[in-house]
């Protein structure tokens, strides 16, 4: 009988992987036997091949919906579940670990110090608390002013692997031909696109440890552009951390949202300027309490509307980043807000006329409001996803993701786009922070 010690690891199609290649991969004594898939539609029934799991699986390793592991565990003599995701409550974390110690299993959390890989170039991240804070219109304006300065700079996103595992080992975005050539989802495009357009190169992925070493090969700085409330998968120099204030609270219910929050050098405080002073309060007080070296600053997201004149009045359809609204937990977005400030005549609500995947998706997350979530993870979303808007009688649609959906499906309607900038409330704020960050590494070089 095998004398390796049996373990599952719990995941969504990211981080499980990364703690698999740095923890486990090479391990003699220890033999990972499933995946677990949550959050992501679709991941289960996969397998993590083989050119990727390692010369100690050769058949590769097999991904199962989370919710049939623990008898799969008791069935198994399973040692050992490893959680391995990100954003879900406190509370749900110990549901499954109680579950899973139930099935006769150790509960495990691999942390920062054992997953963060050292970097031999600067690296500034950007994580926060909960999903949909604004980490990437931060994060851009970051590698703005990095460029304003002359630095080459290498963006690397938390991974989202949900097509060929093999083919997504290392990937390099430089232009809008690579994404294509990747068949990237929708929600890949939302955080590529931007930094495509800002003549920026990203590069995201399964191996962190060959992304990272190509990172480093061309350019003079990484900035880290993390994913839900997860800690960085390298370790920062620099580490903004980024609250909201429109969801007070949160920033110590959430996993690892409160231990990103313990790990900041800065809090970032977001969405100020629509949120009550009482909460800017609060979320105030949750940093001092978690971490009271940390710095604290406040900023907005500010929403531009490409025809906010063309709302005036009529039927509209407002179409949301998909994660945000998901599991990131908000009823809506900054496109409603928007489209309602704008002087919609009526922000028409989709929920009725969604067909197939996108009635799944609001079925399966009841808070979210009269928006449309772009989800497109495969193919039958999106199919999905064109023909809800197009039953929606409305007469302008608003797209707010930081892609051009329609040139992913086919919209029979006026489209009109919402697009994010991160706007700070103090001077110097956060360009001081990056300022003197760089000034530090300038006197480092002399």
């Amino acid at each position: 009988m095998s004398t390796r010690r049996r373990i599952v690891i719990l995941g969504a199609g990211g981080r499980d992987f990364h703690d698999f290649n740095l923890l486990y991969r090479d391990d003699p004594l220890v033999e990972v036997v499933a995946f677990g898939a949550a959050q992501i539609p679709g991941i289960a029934g996969r397998r993590y091949p083989p050119v990727l799991a390692g010369s100690l699986y050769p058949d590769g390793i097999p991904i199962m919906e989370e919710g049939a592991l623990p008898a799969f565990c008791r069935d198994n003599a399973i040692a050992e579940a490893v959680f391995a995701y990100s954003d879900v409550t406190h509370e749900t974390v110990m549901h499954l670990a109680s579950r899973f110690l139930a099935a006769g299993c150790d509960f495990t959390l691999p942390g920062p110090a054992a997953t963060m890989i050292p970097a031999n170039k600067p690296v500034i991240a950007v994580t926060a608390v909960r999903t949909g804070c604004g980490k990437s219109p931060v994060s851009r304006y970051i590698l703005a002013r990095l460029q304003a300065r002359g630095l080459s700079v290498a963006v690397l996103r938390h991974p989202m692997p949900y097509g060929d595992l093999a083919r997504q080992d290392v990937q390099r975005f430089a232009t809008l031909a690579d994404l294509d050539a990747a068949n990237c989802t929708i929600e890949e495009r939302e955080e590529y696109e931007p930094y495509v357009a800002a003549n920026a190169v990203i590069y995201a992925g399964v191996d962190y440890g060959r992304i990272l070493a190509q990172a480093e090969a061309d350019a003079d700085i990484v900035l880290w552009d993390g994913g839900n409330n997860d800690f960085p998968f390298i370790r920062p120099d620099l580490h903004i951390v980024l609250a909201d204030a429109l969801r007070a609270g949160d920033e110590t219910l959430y996993h690892p949202g409160e231990t990103v929050l313990g790990m900041a050098d800065h809090v970032l405080i977001m969405k100020v300027a629509g949120a009550a002073p009482s909460a800017v309060k609060a979320v105030e007080a949750a940093v001092r309490a978690v971490n009271p070296k940390a710095g604290i600053l406040h900023g907005d997201l500010a929403v531009t509307l490409s025809d906010a004149a063309a709302l005036r009045g009529k039927r509209v359809l407002v179409i949301e980043d998909g994660p945000t609204i998901t599991h990131g937990g908000m009823a809506y977005g900054g496109g409603f807000v928007a489209a309602k400030a704008a002087g919609a005549g009526e922000i028409i609500d989709p929920r009725k006329y969604a067909v197939g995947e996108i009635a799944a998706t609001y079925a399966r997350y009841p808070h979210i409001g009269a928006v449309l979530p772009a989800v497109g993870y495969f193919p039958a979303q999106l199919d999905d996803l064109a023909a809800t808007v197009r039953a929606v009688p409305a007469d302008v649609v608003v797209v707010a993701t930081p892609i051009r959906l329609e040139n992913l499906i086919a919209i029979d309607k006026p489209v009109i786009h919402a697009t994010y900038a991160f706007a700070g409330r103090e001077a110097p704020g956060l360009d001081g922070i990056v300022d003197s960050f760089c000034a530090s590494l300038d006197a480092g070089r002399d």
